[in-house]
């Protein structure tokens, strides 16, 4: 008990940030999903919808690199309430055009863009804070209970949003976003101290504080190493998630109610994982980890997407492929917080945004054309072959056999990343 009370008493700042950030957090990605069931209801076209992803992503994927170096330059409590607040005011208007009947689908491309845009400074302000909030001996706690809340929302959100939406309308989630969003920014604002730090104070130039940055990685290069290597496994990750609905929803045991059955099983690993992570003891090697869990993940569930034809061996895939990612994560996270300055991390994170994600907006457009365009046909023209017993037939069999390369390029990645000695230098 004294243990847990010392523990509670040094995380204090940061429990009060991460719960209700959390909270605030669930609140959006309600929003958000309303606005896909609406977008998809509206136009029809998974294409349509895609493209609110690829616009959030667009803008926090080529501006990271440069907003780094103004988070570094500016309070990060500030920071950080700026851009919750620039958030809900695309809410509200989100919200005054559904009331007007003036919503369109161009609207939500700006309006996502704009938030991305903003998201590219919030991101790594929120990333110092946490460093800033949390003593060292927690930080592999502290990430794992951030994956624990990342989880939990993913596997809330559908459930409450489908809820609400059945018994009222998309206005009411909003009326529950916005008011996470206030309980989130008054904590923030009352509740919430995070130590001033020189760095806010740096007068610097905007370009030699982006320079710096990116200085940083070429002459660390364990670090960018590392970060290529979750840009390679985010480029397959991508491509699974473009090709994964199309497989689950179109075989012959699938539909709605399978996808939603697969996805409920990833969020309970993904739960389990987390706490895994928060109470798992420090590893002789984090880098070891790091590759092992994602060689798991890699050779494992994308084998039963490509020849499981069952419910069950789906479901034993996703739990098989995102178990591990939680303490991948984790110990990723510990990585870079103890191995970058505090001084330097503002500008070190927004440019790994740039590096790591750049490679989902291409998988998202690259899974899809795949799907549509090279397999799908192939195996539509190939249904009298060995191929159609290994994969199916019909619609999804293309999608399946899409898994079967992916796994391949999932394993590859790993084992050549695994022989990277700059990133076994990180130790």
């Amino acid at each position: 008990m004294n243990l847990i009370k010392t523990t509670f008493k040094e995380l204090k700042y940061f429990l009060i940030l991460w719960s209700t950030q959390a909270l605030s957090q669930l609140g959006s990605s309600m929003t958000n999903y309303a606005l896909i069931v609406w977008s998809y209801t509206a136009k029809g076209s998974a294409l349509t919808t895609a493209l609110l992803s690829v616009c959030s992503y667009a803008p926090y994927v080529i501006m990271s690199i440069f907003a780094g170096s103004l988070s570094d330059k500016w309070n990060k409590k500030i920071t950080m309430l700026v851009s919750d607040t620039f958030a809900a005011l695309c809410t509200i208007s989100i919200f005054v055009l559904l009331k007007t009947d003036r919503l369109e689908i161009w609207h939500l491309y700006c309006l996502n863009a704009l938030n991305g845009l903003m998201n590219t400074v919030q991101q790594p302000a929120s990333d110092v804070a946490i460093t800033l909030l949390t003593p060292k001996k927690h930080y592999q706690k502290v990430s794992g209970l951030r994956s624990f809340s990342n989880a939990l929302i993913s596997i809330l959100t559908p459930i409450i949003a489908t809820a609400v939406l059945s018994f009222t309308n998309l206005q009411t989630i909003i009326y529950i976003d916005l008011f996470t969003f206030v309980i989130a920014f008054i904590s923030l604002t009352f509740f919430v101290k995070i130590p001033e730090y020189k760095a806010d104070k740096n007068t610097d130039s905007f370009l030699s504080l982006t320079k710096s940055g990116l200085t940083y990685l070429r002459q660390n290069r364990g670090i960018l190493d590392l970060i290529l290597f979750l840009a390679c496994i985010n480029l397959i990750a991508s491509i699974y998630n473009a090709a994964f609905p199309a497989m689950i929803l179109s075989k012959e045991n699938g539909g709605e109610i399978a996808l939603g059955t697969v996805n409920a099983f990833i969020g309970v690993a993904t739960l389990i994982g987390s706490i895994v992570a928060s109470i798992m003891s420090t590893p002789k090697s984090r880098v070891k980890v790091i590759c092992n869990t994602l060689l798991i993940s890699m050779s494992t569930e994308n084998f039963f997407l490509a020849f499981g034809k069952t419910l069950p061996l789906w479901c034993i895939g996703g739990i098989l492929g995102w178990l591990c990612i939680p303490i991948m994560s984790a110990n990723m996270d510990v990585l870079f917080r103890e191995r970058i300055p505090v001084s330097m991390q503002g500008r070190v994170y927004a440019a790994r945004n740039t590096f790591q994600f750049f490679t989902i907006p291409l998988g998202y457009i690259l899974g899809g054309y795949l799907v549509d365009k090279v397999f799908e046909p192939f195996m539509a023209k190939n249904s009298n072959t060995m191929l159609s017993a290994l994969f199916g037939t019909g619609k999804g069999a293309g999608a399946a056999f899409l898994f079967l390369f992916l796994a391949f390029a999932g394993i590859a990645i790993c084992l050549v990343f695994r022989k990277d000695k700059n990133i076994w230098k990180l130790e």
